[in-house]
């Protein structure tokens, strides 16, 4: 597997830039291949054939009378194309899948949810547990997305679900979006579900940490959890709630699901953060800015800079690492401006986005908090990683080329988690 970045679209020759089917093709580089009108196709080469010898000329025919019109000949049916090669025309025609991408950029949600390969058969329904702002954010880009039949936010108190649902239904015309959109007071109310996103519990306030949250929003995530295994008992379930990492292992060990359908979404905002803020600070667009952020979503978030590029160039210097410190405190720093409440506009959309991703099914690879399998020489704790997503939740963890230290700081944000984790065993189930 090879991370392919904008370098590689630069030196592309003939047009066309040939990657291997398990290689990352960042955001970046199929931007830059659109600039520059270069095909990212996927397997080797085709080797042209040869054009069939001219026909040998031969002497015209002893007869003064004219030579007899013949019909042109039938031309030949097109040779079928390598099954490992598959050009942009027979992508749109057959619609096989398309390489993995790099986590995505904050620019392209909108254009890459319309262009994503529309939502399979039984793909219909998403359930948002949580009609506060977070969860009103991520209903909005759902809904806003046009790849659903229908989003349906759930919350205790069912007048602000139904407020909510019926706000934002009526911005279809304006939107352009037929997905059904409805407020309810309970998941069983709900339905049955394909995605279900967990927002539902307690906001930080100034001065608090996620893990202060850690008893209290156990309790909900929990009740949650047990009424999705049993109103939709094959959802894909994806955490919001903080603290985020140990919410997710709490909602896994209650569910029973198996750990490939219950994930955390803190890896695609804390990405997110990371590119705003490296991108002013190298004067570059978020979106051209490609990296991952790894491990906890909290003190022990892991920014390798071994993988973080900008425009193709690597990220090095102060203002750099001065903006990992940022990205990750950009929670703490959200929550003391605005006073009262936590960040919403972010945490929202990279829920959705997450969502929509996996609803494609295109095998995207995006930063998610996940139960480590070994990669990484971590095992059986739910930890910030990049995973490659299928339509039912992740298909397997990614295992990037970090440095050694790199490594050691991904390896002790798990051991951390791990501790915290252990605390929430006193939880019943």
């Amino acid at each position: 597997m090879t991370v392919v970045g904008a370098a590689a679209v630069d030196a592309a020759t003939g047009g066309v830039l040939h990657v291997g089917a398990r290689d990352v093709v960042t955001p970046l580089a199929r931007e830059r291949a659109r600039e520059l009108g270069v095909e990212i196709v996927v397997g080797s080469p085709v080797r042209a054939t040869p054009p069939p010898p001219a026909p040998t000329p031969q002497p015209a025919a002893p007869t003064p009378a004219p030579p007899r019109a013949l019909a042109p000949p039938a031309p030949e049916p097109p040779a079928a194309p390598d099954a490992a090669v598959i050009t942009a025309e027979l992508f749109r025609k057959l619609g096989p899948p398309a390489p993995p991408m790099s986590p995505p950029s904050g620019a392209l949600f909108r254009r890459n949810a319309r262009l994503s390969t529309p939502a399979p058969a039984g793909t219909g329904r998403v359930v948002v547990v949580g009609a506060g702002q977070v969860g009103t954010i991520a209903a909005l880009r759902l809904a806003d997305a046009d790849v659903f039949d229908e989003v349906v936010l759930v919350d205790v108190d069912q007048g602000r679900a139904a407020g909510v649902a019926l706000d934002l239904t009526h911005t279809a015309a304006l939107s352009g979006f037929g997905t059904r959109v409805r407020g309810v007071g309970s998941v069983e109310e709900a339905g049955p579900a394909d995605y279900v996103i967990i927002t539902a519990g307690r906001p930080r306030q100034p001065g608090m940490s996620r893990s202060d949250l850690i008893s209290t929003n156990a309790a909900v995530v929990g009740d949650i959890a047990k009424r999705v295994a049993a109103t939709a008992p094959d959802a894909v379930i994806v955490v919001v709630t903080n603290p985020l990492d140990e919410m997710t292992q709490h909602a896994w060990r209650v569910s029973g699901f198996p750990a490939h359908r219950v994930l955390g979404m803190a890896g695609v905002l804390d990405t997110a953060r990371f590119q705003a803020l490296a991108g002013a600070a190298v004067g570059m667009r978020a979106d051209r800015v490609s990296a991952w952020a790894l491990g906890s979503h909290g003190d022990e978030m892991v920014i390798p800079l071994s993988q973080a590029r900008a425009a193709g160039t690597e990220l090095a210097g102060p203002a750099v690492e001065a903006a990992v410190d940022r990205a990750r405190n950009s929670g703490a720093e959200v929550v003391g401006l605005l006073r009262t409440g936590s960040a919403f506009l972010a945490p929202g959309t990279s829920a959705a986005r997450m969502v929509l991703a996996m609803a494609a099914d295109r095998g995207e690879v995006m930063p998610a908090a996940v139960l480590a399998d070994g990669t990484y020489g971590i095992r059986d704790v739910y930890v910030g990683l990049p995973a490659r997503l299928g339509r039912t939740g992740v298909r397997e963890i990614v295992e990037l080329d970090l440095s050694p230290a790199e490594l050691a700081a991904l390896r002790e944000a798990a051991e951390r988690i791990r501790i915290r984790v252990a605390d929430l065993e006193a939880v019943p189930a």
